[in-house]
């Protein structure tokens, strides 16, 4: 399954240390969690995930810029052809930290929250906003292409316009809109707040209006139920899996503690490759047997494209969630 376009994507997480304690946080980082993993475990994998075909390193947290071997990391998949991305609170973006990323970096992915205010309760800093925005004139003269990553709540759909009218000024290319998944912090500390079908809609709608009066590219995680019927090969991962495994499977994600699960961070561990303290990523991948994983992607299918099914869903959170309820094979 490849919703990622024409890319390969290979994820990690190699710290869960932030500067902030956010809201929904799906990993439930914050600054006093310590948990990295090694820059030789990362490299490797790097290596090997290179030779499995994926072209694409994004790198997420906690907060990446804490992670010291940061820039040595990319470095290495830049020197296997792979391009990267950074995604962070921004806050960290100092002119040094930039000009150590120049040229390691194609896009820097900077999250924001929504208005001011908004940013802020969801951060739980009062210095979030401030600081982020006072990095940004550093950003844009570093030549780095950056962009926004918004997080759709069940009450911000509103702020859409502020976002991007924000991003612009900024001097964006991008505005990516991601629906809240009950994860990590999200789970205990925003109970009501996924988006429904409804506010779903709203941010359909919302997101086509932003791409014909801006210059930003808008790409909404979602997907309609007529795509899941008529793209059945986005979604499934049937017929033999070819030889390379980003052929079909993206993003593949490396969790902090080493861990190597498809599609999102967190994926219920029956249907992860295995730990990279125990096998190499290339070993992991080889001997991991993906028809539970398969058979999950087509009964999650199924069930959407049904003709009573949503007219809207966030396909990763869908299969997340099923893989947690699914019975043991």
């Amino acid at each position: 399954m490849t919703l990622t376009g024409r890319r390969a994507v290979l994820q990690v997480h190699p710290t869960r240390r932030c500067n902030l304690r956010c809201l929904h946080c799906y990993s439930s980082s914050g600054p006093d969690v310590d948990e990295t993993t090694a820059l030789p475990v990362l490299g490797r994998a790097v290596t090997d995930a290179a030779a499995l075909g994926y072209d694409v390193l994004g790198v997420s947290g906690g907060e990446p810029l804490l992670y010291r071997p940061l820039t040595d990391l990319l470095r290495t998949a830049r020197t296997h052809g792979m391009r990267t991305t950074v995604t962070t609170n921004g806050m960290l973006l100092t002119e040094r930290r930039l000009g150590e990323l120049t040229d390691l970096v194609d896009v820097l992915a900077i999250s924001l929250d929504g208005t001011p205010d908004s940013h802020v309760r969801m951060r739980q800093d009062a210095r979030s906003f401030s600081a982020m925005e006072r990095r940004l004139p550093l950003v844009r003269a570093s030549g780095i292409p950056f962009g926004f990553i918004f997080t759709l709540t069940q009450f911000n759909v509103h702020e859409l316009a502020w976002v991007a009218d924000f991003a612009v000024a900024a001097g964006a290319s991008l505005l990516q809109i991601h629906p809240l998944e009950p994860e990590g912090n999200a789970a205990g500390r925003l109970p009501g707040a996924v988006p429904d079908v409804t506010e779903m809609l709203f941010s359909v709608l919302e997101a086509a209006r932003l791409r014909t009066s801006t210059d930003l590219t808008v790409q909404l995680d979602l997907v309609d139920r007529h795509s899941i019927v008529a793209q059945a090969d986005r979604f499934l991962a049937d017929g033999e899996p070819p030889r390379r495994l980003a052929s079909w499977l993206s993003p593949l994600v490396i969790e902090t503690d080493g861990t190597v699960v498809p599609l999102t961070y967190g994926f219920d561990r029956r249907f992860a490759l295995g730990n990279l303290d125990e096998a190499s990523l290339s070993e992991l991948a080889r001997h991991w047997d993906p028809s539970p994983f398969r058979s999950l992607c087509r009964s999650v299918h199924a069930g959407l494209a049904r003709e009573d099914a949503p007219a809207l869903v966030n396909w990763y959170d869908e299969v997340t969630r099923a893989a947690r309820t699914r019975q043991p094979v």
